[in-house]
């Protein structure tokens, strides 16, 4: 362990460093974020996932800057370019940034001007002229001219020797320092229309001529001028006032007025025009695209928690519907369990005698599989679809939702899809999704790649492999804090739970089949490859509802169940007395069973699971139905107050499905009366919202929405 990485972080997050410390050891040990933050409260002081993980990628980021720190100390140690002054130096550099820069004048290089002047023997006129003494810089490079090294005349010489100049002055880390400071402060995006592109750039036209500054530029402008760029539509340019650095860089290097200071001063400015400016450039571009790439992708994953934690309708007997016109919509029957039992083909849009027939078949399968609800994609032809579906002679007690069926289409051509309905075509298993995403989000959306759920902004920008973790991290959280039914999950959500991935899924569900439902936890032993380890980590995240133990089907850890075993005996009841009655908990004190591993806030939890078992977090499912007669983008006006639902949320602001098919803009100056600074603090995905139409433009297809009062 590192401990000058435990006391820069504890600095930086003001933690103690041993809370770092016992976060870091558990990491190493191979723990999940998860697994830390629920079971291994006293090692850490009861951080949260997002403590814990912020540590897990400091401690990622100090790893990679040592060993890029290593790398350089290597290669400048086998040419002999390493002393004691660069060393110390190199050590204590703290960013990548600054530890780039000390050995950019030692980095091997291509064939430069510079290299080519030093090849003529101009090195020692460089550094006559850098000296800037009293001289005349033409006389002195009279000797340096040599017609064979190709040095004509004393003008030659001296431009060699600006071109050394001009390369130290870009390799100084002082100059670097500052004129990336200046980038920073006083840098401005400038971006122009390139000519002949105007008509087929036009989703651009905020940005034909746009300047803004690099300090204050949000993620998804950043995002979309480089976006627009790469298309072919923008030119980009991201500098600052080039008076300024010039005044910076002649302030440090050029000392007076004479021929020598005047041949330094037009070394700076061609340093700067050259150099210094076009790698100052790509590294604000560079720094900016991090900096956006993270906000984007922190809005992404909030998001995605939200979307992932939405309310489940629960286990119902299902009907789903994935609409559509010319070629009908497909109609799928589940149990209780999520179990395809029935699928058909109706075509209520297409003529009368289509919607009777239609009509007859809906009210059959109803009564033949005891339908409790009915669940319609929001695509194509859905409000269609559900305005048929509510003019039928339906029972009252059967509830008909809209279901966003964002990556349906996506998971029904998968692999997943496949392997679960290898008999059924993409329509059907579509259908399913739509349903199943009704009854289960959480179950249902792992199953999908988040990128392709619809939520977040500039998803297909911005670092893959950031974004991959960064989802992969939320999609955990989500997984464990819920909690998974080991005998009834799919492979894809048992695979997130924690400690387990695809391979022990895989055996899981293998031992499942062939030996049937799992009675305990301690039989999660028994499934090939599942180590102590593995089970450490899992068994509290996996819940057996009707197991031998009635434990099993709450968050209590197996390595905890002795306590609960102690507190029953001594007050002589049995354990499912005691998550039963609550004056029996009530004459337990944690304090009394405290001991070096287990500490009060471990004891907490387990008080809190016996009261509720397997408590699930998210929120009861409430039904929605959007304004009837409103169907279509042509049926609103300015002025309308319309019932809709959040379904995604930028960092301008956030998207309503009003049911026209096309999702209105809730701008963040119109998301409430005073100031919003971060729109995930006034509004959540699936949130049921009020909203008033601004404006419609049937053309662009666009909607401007109001939740202001």
């Amino acid at each position: 362990m590192n401990n000058e990485y435990i006391s820069q972080i504890a600095g930086e997050l003001s933690l103690t460093a041993k809370q770092v410390m016992g976060t870091a050891a558990l990491l190493e040990e191979g723990a999940t974020v998860p697994f830390i933050a629920r079971y291994r409260k006293e090692a850490t002081g009861s951080l949260d996932e997002i403590a814990i993980t912020t540590i897990r990628d400091r401690l990622d980021q100090l790893r990679e800057l040592d060993k890029r720190r290593e790398a350089i100390l290597k290669s400048l140690e086998e040419r002999g370019q390493l002393t004691g002054e660069l060393k110390e130096k190199i050590l204590a550099a703290a960013t990548m940034s600054v530890l780039e820069d000390i050995y950019l004048p030692y980095r091997p290089k291509r064939r430069t001007r510079a290299t080519i002047a030093r090849e003529k023997g101009l090195e020692q006129l460089a550094h006559r002229i850098f000296a800037q003494e009293d001289i005349d810089p033409f006389a002195v490079a009279e000797a340096f001219v040599d017609a064979e090294k190709g040095v004509n005349s004393a003008e030659d010489a001296l431009g060699g020797g600006r071109d050394i100049i001009a390369e130290w002055v870009n390799e100084d880390q002082h100059a670097r320092s500052k004129i990336r400071e200046l980038f920073l402060t006083q840098g401005a995006f400038r971006t122009k229309i390139i000519s002949g592109k105007e008509e087929e750039g036009i989703k651009y036209k905020d940005y034909f001529d746009w300047e803004e500054p690099v300090s204050t530029a949000p993620s998804h402008r950043i995002l979309a001028m480089r976006r627009g760029e790469k298309e072919g539509f923008l030119s980009l340019r991201v500098t600052p006032p080039e008076e300024n650095a010039l005044a910076i860089l002649e302030a440090l290097f050029v000392k007076g007025n004479g021929g020598a200071s005047l041949q330094v001063k037009m070394s700076v400015h061609d340093c700067y025009k050259r150099l210094l400016s076009i790698s100052m450039e790509t590294e604000i571009r560079l720094d900016t695209k991090k900096r956006a790439d993270e906000e984007a992708i922190k809005v992404f994953a909030e998001n995605l928690r939200q979307l992932l934690l939405a309310p489940p309708l629960g286990q119902k007997n299902v009907l789903a519907i994935d609409p559509g016109f010319r070629t009908g919509c497909k109609v799928v029957c589940m149990d209780r369990q999520g179990k395809l039992i029935h699928t058909d083909t109706i075509y209520p849009h297409q003529s009368e005698a289509g919607a009777s027939e239609a009509a007859a078949r809906i009210i059959n399968l109803c009564k033949k599989f005891e339908v409790e609800v009915v669940a319609i994609g929001n695509g194509t032809a859905g409000r269609e679809t559900e305005s048929f579906m509510r003019n039928l002679d339906l029972p009252e007690k059967i509830q008909i939702v809209m279901v966003n069926e964002s990556g349906a289409s996506v998971y029904s051509a998968s692999d997943v899809a496949r392997e679960e309905f290898p008999d059924q075509d993409i329509t059907v298993r579509g259908a399913v999704s739509i349903g199943r995403r009704l009854m289960d989000p959480l179950a249902e959306l792992v199953k999908i790649d988040p990128k392709s759920i619809g939520v977040g902004q500039y998803q297909h920008d911005v670092d893959q492999g950031i974004l991959k973790r960064s989802l992969d991290d939320v999609v955990t959280s989500c997984v464990n804090l819920v909690g998974v039914e080991v005998n009834t999950a799919s492979k894809q959500l048992l695979m997130y739970v924690s400690g387990l991935g695809p391979q022990l899924a895989k055996n899981i569900i293998e031992y499942r089949n062939e030996h049937g439902p799992f009675r305990s936890r301690e039989e999660l032993k028994k499934v090939n490859k599942l180590g102590p380890r593995a089970f450490e980590q899992a068994a509290g995240f996996l819940r057996i509802g009707d197991g031998e133990n009635p434990l099993d089907r709450s968050a209590v850890h197996p390595e905890s169940y002795h306590i609960v075993d102690a507190m029953a005996k001594d007050i002589r009841c049995s354990i499912s007395d005691l998550m039963r009655d609550e004056n029996l908990r009530s004459k337990i004190d944690p304090a009394k069973y405290v001991k070096d591993t287990v500490g009060l806030p471990t004891l907490h939890d387990i008080m809190k699971e016996l009261a509720k078992p397997g408590r699930d977090p998210r929120e009861k499912f409430e039904p929605f139905g959007f304004l009837k007669g409103i169907e279509k983008i042509e049926d609103i006006q300015p002025g309308m107050k319309l019932p809709g639902v959040v379904t995604n949320i930028t960092a301008f602001g956030a998207f309503v499905d009003i049911g026209v098919h096309q999702d209105g803009l809730l701008h963040i100056s119109q998301l409430s009366d005073r100031f919003v600074k971060n729109p995930n603090d006034v509004i959540k995905i699936h949130q049921r919202v009020n909203v008033t139409v601004l404006d419609v433009d049937i053309k662009r297809r666009r909607i401007s929405l109001s939740l202001k009062h």
